[in-house]
């Protein structure tokens, strides 16, 4: 009986002090199999939210979609997308017998977005993650096991998708987009865990002492004469301050279909501010000069030749860096950039009230 215990144990996914283990994952499967079997869930730290959902095969595949998707992958059903991936994992193959008597093959997909390295911060403001958990046997007749599969690319055709997903070892990141998504996938699992209210078993060491759920927080005229404090450093007279946050608290109770209007009031706020607007393309001359009236100081960095626009931002956060101030950013979603100088120890501050008040502010 001992021998045979602790041969089902050998090369589990059970480390009884890691969160990524096979007695959390099961809860999680549990709640979304019997409770809500997809999931929004917004967590502190995480920009958007963290999408939860369960899936299975073939039913999750029996949309024309999908199945279009199966057939330009030049395979004939989901059971042979299933034995795909199960070839990555190692696992056995679907059988005919188990094919003909349609069998389903539940697993969980988890999606959430981090900072980009900061190579990567060039291109993109976000880094998409997926986690696909499917489960298995290890020495055992009975489910006891989980493998993932991961990638960080958008699922645009679900199936082509999941097929260009690769197994991994979540204790040994191939790469710094690894590192900061395997890193990032446990405070996740504890926040999910939270949110679906799940007790962990003892032992586990946790990624976070607090919640990680956000608390119910009442967004007024006060939040937003923050955050134009923040933003303006200051220097804003109490007059524009009392007038600036009303019309801001006016705009964000307004109803998303009216996004351009939106957009419009948010540039109206910043226009009364020290901002700088330019297009993708500037030169360093002109960084410079804007970032210089917008500090009242002169402002003279270092660049290598031939260097413009966003490759020169290493070099103007370094100079800011000096002053403790830091270049952000307000996201048009155009080809344009609205800059201001913020104080660097107030950033993480600027864009957890971003999130709160939906003006969408950038690190950069």
């Amino acid at each position: 009986m001992i021998k045979d215990f602790f041969s089902n144990l050998f090369g589990r996914n059970n480390d009884p002090k890691s969160i990524v283990s096979f007695d959390v994952v099961d809860l999680i499967y549990s709640y979304l199999y019997n409770e809500e079997n997809k999931l929004e869930i917004k967590l502190k730290g995480i920009y958007d939210t963290v999408s939860v959902n369960l899936y299975s095969f073939p039913n999750s595949f029996n949309n024309e979609e999908a199945q279009n998707g199966i057939k330009k992958a030049g395979l004939k059903n989901a059971y042979e997308v299933l034995n795909e991936l199960y070839k990555k994992l190692n696992i056995g193959a679907i059988s005919e017998e188990d094919i003909q008597a349609e069998l389903e093959y539940d697993y969980i997909h988890i999606q959430f977005y981090t900072e980009p390295t900061p190579e990567m911060k060039k291109h993109l403001k976000h880094l998409l993650h997926n986690f696909v958990i499917f489960f298995c046997c290890t020495n055992s007749l009975e489910t006891n096991d989980f493998r993932i599969l991961y990638n960080n690319s958008y699922f645009l055709d679900y199936t082509s998708g999941i097929l260009d997903t690769e197994y991994i070892d979540i204790n040994d990141p191939k790469n710094d987009v690894q590192k900061l998504g395997f890193k990032e996938f446990e405070r996740v699992l504890q926040g999910i865990c939270q949110y679906m209210q799940i007790e962990l078993p003892e032992g586990i060491e946790l990624p976070s002492e607090d919640s990680l759920l956000p608390e119910e927080i009442e967004i007024n005229q006060e939040t937003f004469k923050e955050f134009i404090k923040l933003v303006s450093r200051g220097n804003v007279e109490e007059k524009l301050l009392e007038k600036q946050s009303k019309k801001l608290l006016k705009n964000f109770k307004k109803e998303a279909k009216e996004y351009h209007k939106i957009v419009e009031n948010h540039w109206s706020f910043f226009e009364s501010i020290d901002c700088w607007n330019s297009d993708w393309k500037f030169d360093p001359e002109d960084a410079e000069y804007f970032i210089s009236e917008m500090i009242g100081e002169d402002l003279n960095f270092e660049y290598p030749e031939e260097t413009y626009s966003h490759d020169l931002f290493p070099y103007i956060q370094s100079a800011l860096e000096n002053r403790d101030l830091e270049l952000m950013t307000y996201d048009t979603h155009g080809d344009n950039y609205l800059f201001f100088v913020a104080n660097k120890n107030e950033v993480d501050r600027i864009l957890e009230l971003s999130e709160l008040t939906k003006i969408e502010i950038n690190q950069l």
